[in-house]
């Protein structure tokens, strides 16, 4: 009976079959996410019966001889990422895709989320690739970026470095990591970027205010790190870098490690160790010029096809020795330091860091969001937090001994929130806004009068850039911003200072009490500033593109410039600040061109800044304290000019063999005094000659070059000081000569590099860099501690990569 059965069920089951319709179709239209065209050529297969149909130029497909049934759906095109479907066929089914075309934005960690891609952008800017970082592995950001033309560094000995773009630095140059803006008291010249440049895969300078959505007071520029991009696949990559090095006969370990999915989940973590002695120049060592550094981040997140998020935390933490001769006890002894040709204080040769001293520790949260929407752009939210603790260590006797001379704590809170509309590929527009709050807290308890008060500080800005391609040769840009302030400080200040400042007159009003030889004010200050930015890039032809722009910015006074008032230790100088500075306001145009043939590539780059009440800090005497002497710099307001070029060639010999060049000139005037700027680096011209064998495992050798012009173009900042002789007790004037740049220097280096293969997705590189091959003794100008000491001697490089 159940043989029948079985029989009777498999007929029928078979006459089903026979009798199911297989002309049925699917058909529908493919289309970008992002804007709605057509995507022609895109490939929709139906998996399960291996049919396949091609998209014509209006994105329409179609399938046909289908049976009913559930299947799988794969849609592909080259650019975006394959989506899959599952899908009921019945009768005629239509079904539209979208797929998204725009798969850099896909693979993007919401690092460059807010920017218009600079590729249309008509600002001047250059970038470094994750290359030339790796070899600057065991040094710092500032060094790094000295490899870009128009980037210089104004430097406290050879370990503290602040970039300076066109003349500009500290607050004028806005540091931007992983998309949030540094706030790390970058007031200060001895401040470097509290961040490891190892953490990013590419740094990229624009110079100018023109990247206006970071933030409008960016008169220098601004210095994108950005860090490598988390792909959406299956894959597990990294890299390990150990280096050591002569000079300061240190070494350097830093390792990351990257680990993402394709369904967009990402992990990565990122570590750098640096343990350094005392740097040496020449023919002295530099007693007391150690570092240490320790930094470490992490970053998991979501990058799906419509949404997603990352959150990043690091910590960046160093030690920095600063040159024991360059703090003094008597005026005398400090007059006789700045015109001795060598340090007053040289010891042997060790790894101890004593005082005087730097200790900060910086930490950054970061958590963003993102949402794409269909035919019309990206919304995106972010919060930051940042903690900077701050401590610097003076020279200090009993019970103070080992307790920090300034120990400051700033907190910064910042809301970001902006929307690109980018649904036409002609028309691109964004609109954000930014808000923060800071708060400045200085330990009471170091027994020394605060240099930067207690201070809280509110605002905001709202910025629109837009970008338009008038035509495949024609592209314009321009943006504008608002931006709104206030500062609300407590300080004492002494009643002698007060009066010499000739504050009662303007600012009696912000005195709260008094506290016999001192007052407590409590000064208030609500500012506003307006910039902009528009310009235009056209390509004369294939081979040669031109860019011009105008661009206006303004920045308020930071609490520094406002109310510094006394010893600034790690600096070794005293520094007075103006309550009475308004905001500076930037008038900048830029014109450039950049070709590239066959053989040669070259870009010059024009500009022009015009800086109303330019806030310049100069040198005015020297004034002797409890803790010994010191120079005295004073914040005041000039109108200035700056206007310069730079240049860059390459041309090529061979396939093996070629040279690049750069040149850049830059002139500063006091138009107020009709003076030099003070602080204006000199001229100077870099050179490589580059050699590559790929054949022998890689090998690269590159020779360079870079001559540094003496600055003939100084202000007279020289002074005389009176004091009596200790042995005649005869009244005597001294002359300090602390104006006149050091002379002209020419510097050559080498770097040899190959690598090794171990298996297909592991490779090990060996390198070795020589600076200063020829050992030279020299000063540069803008090294703050060229009044004490000269710069490095020869460094020779050992480097050690791993890639996997």
């Amino acid at each position: 009976m159940n043989k029948y059965l079985f029989g009777a069920f498999l007929f029928l089951g078979i006459a089903l079959t026979s009798a199911q319709e297989c002309n049925y179709q699917l058909s529908g239209e493919i289309t970008d996410f992002h804007d709605g065209t057509f995507l022609e050529n895109s490939v929709v297969q139906i998996k399960n019966i291996n049919k396949y149909a091609v998209t014509n130029s209006k994105g329409f497909f179609q399938i046909e001889n289908i049976c009913a049934g559930v299947y799988k759906v794969e849609i592909s095109h080259l650019g975006c990422e394959t989506l899959t479907k599952t899908i009921y066929i019945s009768k005629g089914t239509v079904q539209n895709f979208k797929l998204e075309h725009h798969l850099e934005d896909l693979n993007e960690v919401l690092v460059n989320s807010k920017s218009i891609a600079f590729k249309r952008n008509s600002g001047l800017y250059s970038s470094l690739n994750s290359k030339v970082i790796d070899k600057y592995s065991s040094f710092s950001l500032g060094d790094a970026l000295k490899e870009i033309r128009g980037v210089s560094s104004l430097n406290t000995g050879g370990t503290i470095v602040k970039p300076v773009i066109h003349g500009l630095h500290s607050s004028r140059v806005l540091v931007i990591h992983n998309n949030v803006r540094m706030h790390d008291q970058e007031w200060g010249v001895e401040h470097a970027p509290n961040l490891d440049a190892n953490t990013g895969e590419q740094l990229t300078v624009v110079k100018g205010a023109s990247a206006l959505q970071y933030g409008g007071d960016a008169i220098g520029g601004v210095v994108l790190v950005s860090p490598k991009k988390a792909p959406v696949m299956d894959t597990l990559f990294g890299k390990t870098i150990v280096g050591l090095s002569s000079n300061g006969r240190g070494s350097t370990v830093t390792s990351s490690i990257l680990k993402a999915t394709k369904k967009g989940w990402y992990f990565k973590g990122q570590g750098t160790y640096k343990y350094f002695g005392d740097f040496e120049t020449p023919n002295y060592i530099l007693s007391n010029t150690g570092l240490r550094e320790d930094a470490f981040s992490l970053g998991i997140g979501l990058n799906k096809f419509t949404y997603g998020f990352d959150f990043y935390y690091s910590k960046f933490h160093t030690e920095i020795g600063i040159l024991r001769a360059s703090h003094i006890g008597t005026t005398t002894d400090l007059v006789a330091a700045i015109n001795s040709s060598k340090p007053l204080i040289v010891k042997d040769f060790t790894y101890k860091i004593g005082a005087p001293k730097q200790d900060v520790v910086h930490e950054l949260v970061k958590l963003n969001f993102f949402k794409r929407f269909e035919s019309l752009g990206k919304l995106s939210s972010q919060y930051a937090y940042q903690k900077n603790k701050r401590k610097e260590f003076d020279i200090r006797k009993g019970d103070k001994k080992g307790i920090a001379s300034l120990d400051m704590e700033l907190s910064t809170h910042t809301l970001a929130t902006s929307f690109i509309y980018d649904a036409n590929s002609d028309f691109k527009a964004s609109l954000g806004m930014d808000l923060i709050y800071q708060i400045n807290i200085p330990n009471s308890q170091t027994g020394v009068r605060r240099l930067i008060p207690d201070y809280k500080m509110y605002g905001g800005g709202l910025y629109s850039l837009v970008s338009y391609q008038l035509s495949d040769a024609f592209s314009v840009d321009g943006g504008i911003r608002y931006d709104f302030s206030r500062i609300d400080a407590k300080k004492f200040y002494l009643k002698s200072r007060w009066d010499e400042r000739k504050y009662n007159r303007d600012f009696a009003h912000f005195i709260t009490k008094d506290f016999r030889t001192q007052w407590l004010v409590n000064p208030i200050f609500n500012q506003h500033a307006f910039s902009g930015s528009l310009g235009g890039k056209y390509a004369v032809n294939e081979n040669l593109n031109m860019k011009a722009n105008l661009s206006t910015a303004s920045r308020v006074p930071n609490p520094s410039e406002y109310f510094s008032d006394g010893l600034h230790h790690s600096a070794a100088a005293i520094e007075l600040g103006d309550l009475r500075l308004k905001k500076e306001t930037s008038l900048k145009s830029s014109l450039s061109f950049e070709g590239n043939f066959k053989r040669i590539n070259f870009s010059l780059d024009t500009y022009m800044n015009k800086v109303f009440d330019f806030m310049v800090l100069e040198p005015i005497g020297i004034e002797p304290t409890l803790r010994g002497s010191f120079l005295v710099w004073e914040y005041k307001q000039v109108n200035a000019l700056l206007a310069g070029m730079d240049f860059y060639l390459s041309y090529r010999f061979s396939d093996r063999i070629h040279v690049n060049s750069s040149f850049s000139y830059l002139y500063g005037e006091d138009l107020s005094a009709d003076k030099p700027l003070i602080a204006i680096p000199a001229p100077s011209i870099s050179t490589n000659m580059v050699y590559t064998l790929e054949a022998l495992k890689n090998f690269k050798l590159t020779l360079k070059s870079k001559a540094v012009f003496e600055q003939k173009k100084y202000p007279n900042n020289d002074f005389s000081y009176t004091a009596q002789n200790p042995v005649t007790h005869e009244v005597e004037t001294n002359e300090v000569k602390i104006s006149k740049p050091p002379g002209a220097y020419h510097l050559l280096g080498m770097d040899v590099e190959t690598s090794f293969e171990t298996n297909a997705k592991s490779i090990i590189t060996v390198g070795l860099t020589v600076t200063n091959l020829l050992n030279v003794v020299y000063s540069d100008y803008l090294n703050r501690q060229r009044y004490y000491a000269n710069d490095n001697q020869r460094n020779i490089s050992i480097q050690l990569k791993y890639n996997y």
